[in-house]
């Protein structure tokens, strides 16, 4: 049969009942809800939208080259729109932008060439702060080894790097303390003014900016994400920052769930979404003895949407939990992972973390900031 299996330690709430082997499942097209409508920004330092940084690495080599640039980041875009739930927009080509959100911090979009770092140096920033991946940066061709070669010639910037998928509120949340320690230590060392970017400086980076502003410099997490509005529209996963802040205070725990799929009258039986991204897939394996393609997997605490790929096709399975049609009526199956409550006091914390006003008190600002210096990669 089709259904979700909840292992030790796990509780589900308003489970399906099992159903025949035969089961039939629900289809959808779309895996993501579109949301608010979002679009680059550009600022002069003191956080005024409309200034362009422009940087050098403008193509003036011919309209050809320019039309490259523009369809990579219209891909670029929509791919973003489609994953974060937000029309957003990014133009590559027209170079680095960024706002001041605080006097010491600016969040922006990636560097392209060394003569972005003189841009960066001359509005008194000491530490560029990169979140990109390798395939980032090799999707726009941007040199990041060029960057960092000029950045150490100069002696009065550092280049830093930390890590975080694109479009992965899971990465996110499971990043975020180690990124943050990084970017704390950082800080400390260098001051003056901190550039923390990602590719267009709308998710990542302005998520990584806003654990820091809530876990070190003492705002709670609803001022800081007004402030950052305020002077940049982007679009950070909160979720993932709350549940990392409960994951720093309560200890990453991991339940196991096994996901089955039933029947043997396909080929190839997938499962995306979870904790993996919507841009990657996971093959169930299948069970000779059950009849069944069956998927384990130990998950921290939260919810989790996913849906299968059969042989190819997205599909839900009806009998399993189903989130809320979005806007269009797109509807994907979830799972949410809850402690087996042999710890209240933990529970509760998180809770209180999870919902919709979060703050932390004075002693667990502490405990953070201590686990954060303590942390080593």
């Amino acid at each position: 049969m089709n259904c979700l299996h909840i292992l030790p330690k796990m509780s589900i709430s308003n489970p399906r009942s099992p159903v025949p082997a035969t089961g039939k499942a629900l289809k959808s097209n779309s895996r993501r809800p579109p949301a608010l409508n979002l679009g680059v920004v550009r600022s002069d330092r003191r956080g005024n939208m409309a200034v362009s940084a422009s940087s050098g690495s403008a193509s003036s080599t011919g309209k050809g080259d320019a039309e490259v640039k523009e369809e990579k980041s219209e891909i670029y875009s929509n791919n973003m729109t489609e994953a974060m739930g937000a029309v957003l927009t990014y133009r590559h080509e027209l170079g680095m932008n960024y706002n001041f959100i605080r006097p010491d911090l600016i969040v922006g979009s990636c560097l392209q060439t060394p003569s972005d770092v003189d841009k960066l140096r001359g509005i008194g920033v000491k530490t560029i702060f990169c979140l990109q991946l390798g395939s980032d940066l090799e999707y726009f061709g941007v040199d990041l080894g060029a960057i960092i070669e000029y950045a150490k010639k100069c002696g009065d910037i550092e280049h830093c790097r930390a890590e975080i998928r694109d479009f992965d509120a899971f990465d996110l949340r499971m990043r975020l303390p180690a990124v943050v320690s990084k970017l704390h230590k950082a800080v400390n060392k260098n001051g003056g003014v901190t550039y923390v970017h990602c590719t267009a400086g709308l998710g990542r980076a302005p998520a990584t900016a806003l654990a820091y502003m809530f876990w070190v410099q003492g705002y709670n997490l609803g001022e800081a994400n007004k402030l950052l509005q305020c002077k940049r529209p982007c679009f950070p996963k909160l979720e993932a920052i709350k549940n990392a802040s409960a994951d720093i205070l309560t200890g990453l725990l991991k339940t196991r769930i096994r996901l089955t799929w039933g029947g043997g009258n396909c080929s190839l039986v997938e499962v995306s979404g979870l904790d993996i991204g919507w841009e990657q897939r996971i093959p169930l394996r299948f069970d000779e003895e059950q009849g069944s393609w069956i998927f384990e997997r130990d998950l921290p605490e939260g919810r989790y949407e996913y849906k299968y790929i059969v042989d190819g096709e997205w599909t839900c399975n009806k009998y399993e939990l189903i989130s809320s049609p979005n806007r269009d009526g797109h509807v994907n199956n979830y799972v949410q992972v809850l402690s087996d409550g042999s710890n209240d006091v933990n529970g509760d914390l998180r809770k209180r973390l999870t919902g919709e006003e979060v703050h932390i008190t004075k002693e667990e600002r502490q405990t953070i900031r201590e686990f954060l210096e303590s942390y080593s990669a």
